[in-house]
């Protein structure tokens, strides 16, 4: 199949979501119970939801400060959420509640943190670091496991990262797919449960690397590098294209089958929700971007949402 050819004027359809401003947004995902967008701002150290019909231009955005840079987070079948900060894994039994660590972790916290992760259907946690000077590969991936009571279960799922990101379980397909930004790839593994575990490591998709003193005005072309990602029903795995100005859908060959352009440089991660889960919701970043680029593009470091034809997936609870 050939590859698409991206229109990077083509943003129709795009709405940014009012109050939705973050230095960089990650880890989206659609509370069906609460009807609610929730998302993080890393460096802004915040939590984020939604109160309201966003579809109707009635929602509001409520903020609540964290003590550290959140990594991702999960809704909780018992109400709340689970929080990956930098240091660790926290349980928040309701939203601005006490965060009570139930997996501490001994990283050198002035160069590790958490990034991307969401639970899989089993309702354990999932989550990646990101070694902040971007020049070793040790990052690694981590499953947390606090079913049954008791202390968290904490085990090393993969490694040798830079950068963790685009975290995506298949279970029908039996297979997890894991990005490494910094490197320009994602990865896919077997995945077999029990004994759970990440078998058959191979490169899924690995994208041109960045041209040798590109930036935005250079007219080079970059798609951009594999940041978080989301999974649709159909299957097709949807990576926001960092620096890229867009989405890619993948099939389960790791070829592109769509380009879907935003209306910012620096897409992090898609989720879909809304009642019938055909809304594709993107965070995206203005941190550490040029003045002459956010003039341009406004919506750079909102929500932005679309509908969709196809829907996606729901969001997988967190279970203690």
């Amino acid at each position: 199949m050939a590859d698409p050819t991206p229109n990077p004027s083509d943003t129709a359809g795009w709405t940014a979501l009012p109050g939705s401003d973050c230095a960089l947004g990650e880890s989206p995902f659609w509370h069906p119970h609460e009807r609610a967008l929730y998302w993080l701002d890393i460096p802004g150290r915040q939590a984020l939801r939604t109160r309201g019909d966003i579809a109707g231009g009635q929602a509001v955005v409520e903020r609540w400060a964290l003590p550290q840079e959140p990594g991702c987070m999960a809704p909780a079948r018992r109400g709340g959420l689970v929080i990956a900060l930098r240091d660790g894994i926290y349980r928040a039994r309701e939203w601005g509640g006490a965060l009570q660590c139930i997996a501490a972790f001994d990283h050198d916290t002035a160069t590790m943190r958490f990034n991307d992760g969401k639970c899989d259907p089993q309702g354990r946690l999932w989550a990646g670091t990101l070694q902040e000077p971007k020049d070793r590969p040790i990052a690694a991936l981590y499953c947390i496991d606090a079913r049954g009571g008791g202390p968290a279960r904490v085990q090393k799922m993969a490694g040798e990262a830079i950068t963790a990101n685009g975290l995506v379980l298949v279970p029908e397909r039996g297979c997890v797919y894991w990005a490494d930004t910094a490197a320009h790839a994602v990865r896919a593994y077997d995945w077999t449960d029990p004994p759970h575990a990440l078998t058959g490591e191979r490169l899924f998709r690995q994208f041109d690397p960045k041209p040798a003193g590109w930036t935005p005005e250079s007219g080079v072309p970059y798609d951009g590098r594999p940041d978080g990602a989301t999974l649709d029903r159909d299957g097709r795995y949807w990576v926001a294209m960092f620096e890229g100005g867009q989405l890619q859908a993948l099939d389960a060959e790791g070829r592109t089958l769509e380009r879907l352009p935003v209306p910012a440089r620096c897409p992090t991660m898609p989720c879909f929700g809304g009642d019938d889960l055909c809304t594709l919701f993107v965070t995206t970043a203005r941190k550490g971007r040029p003045a002459a680029e956010l003039a341009r593009q406004p919506m750079a470091g909102q929500v932005l949402w679309r509908r969709m034809a196809a829907p996606g997936r729901p969001v997988a609870f967190f279970e203690d």
